[in-house]
């Protein structure tokens, strides 16, 4: 699993829930697939404990990952992924609107008029 943090993309916690969120939602982390421990993904990415357990909590509460005693963090078997033509939609959507200087908000507007 690759996280990378920058400075301009939000908290780290927002960061860090976005990407781990993208992983599971295009199936690059699988159902029963096991996320490494608060501790282990702090140190990897320099940020405080809590900060990687705010967000393993939220995954939980969207129920994107189950967290047992003993067992560690696993992404939800109930967790389903999006179709590969979705996904690569959206990475040709992301980069015309990267290109275009276009917010994320703006991006939104134009999906919700379009749906």
């Amino acid at each position: 699993m690759i996280i990378t943090l920058s400075t301009t993309g939000g908290t780290p916690a927002e960061q860090i829930h976005d990407q781990i969120r993208g992983l599971i939602t295009t199936g690059a982390l699988a159902a029963n697939e096991r996320l490494p421990s608060v501790r282990q993904l702090a140190a990897d990415l320099r940020v405080a404990p809590g900060t990687v357990a705010k967000v393993y909590k939220q995954l939980e509460e969207e129920q994107l990952v189950e967290t047992r005693i003993g067992a560690g963090t696993r992404v939800s078997p109930h967790a389903t992924a999006i179709s590969k033509d979705v996904a690569r939609a959206a990475r040709k959507l992301i980069d015309t609107c990267k290109r275009d200087n276009l917010e994320l908000s703006e991006v939104l507007q134009v999906i919700r008029a379009t749906w």
